[in-house]
């Protein structure tokens, strides 16, 4: 009998967080939708998600990639801050966000971890921690958002990809694009990437 590796159990209860997640994750999506009047199909033609993913997503059977999440909230036209694991704490300040009390979001598929830093969900401006695994990304496709985005990089590799064109970041680089330039990214690096992701709203 194969003896278990020393970190066998960190691995298993990465796995089951990583369930967890996308069961907490689809039932969010799926009260927000049916809060909406929506069907499953109204939701997949406006996100432009397949319906079969759009099922798999309510079930907490896959993992949405950064796009698949940017799309659904624009879809369901509420921040992504909404899918994050917890609710904030009620008697929390409504100015600042203690490190103990970020809230979280673990696309694990996609091998990116969201922090939560900015304490108003419903606010203009969305600030982010990312941690990019090796490999990790935000999808295959590019992705549009009406807004700002800008960002710094901490720790590690960040390839930001806008309208086709690949920029190599490492830690001490920052950017700042509109984002109704198509973008993704992916850590093409060995080594754990980290970056500070701000998204702010355009007033209309």
């Amino acid at each position: 009998m194969t003896e278990p590796t020393e970190n066998s159990d960190a691995v298993d209860t990465d796995e089951d967080d990583g369930r967890a997640s996308d069961r907490r994750l689809g039932e969010c999506i799926r009260a927000i939708r049916l809060s909406r009047g929506m069907s499953l199909q109204e939701l997949g033609r406006r996100s432009g998600l397949s319906n079969a993913m759009v099922s798999q997503l309510e079930r907490g059977l896959t993992t949405p990639s950064v796009r698949s999440l940017r799309l659904m909230s624009q879809a369901l036209q509420v921040p992504i801050a909404n899918f994050f694991d917890t609710e904030p704490n009620p008697g929390a300040s409504p100015y600042i966000v203690r490190r103990a009390e970020r809230r979280m979001l673990r696309l694990t598929a996609s091998g990116v971890l969201k922090e939560l830093l900015s304490p108003d969900r419903d606010g203009p401006l969305e600030l982010y921690e990312l941690t990019i695994s090796p490999e990790g990304s935000s999808g295959s496709d590019f992705v549009t958002h009406n807004g700002l985005k800008a960002g710094y990089v901490l720790a590690g590799r960040l390839r930001l990809w806008l309208d086709q064109t690949p920029y190599l970041l490492e830690p001490g680089d920052s950017f700042t694009f509109p984002g109704t330039l198509p973008y993704m990214f992916d850590n093409p690096g060995k080594e754990t990437g980290r970056v500070l992701w701000l998204s702010a709203k355009l007033e209309t």
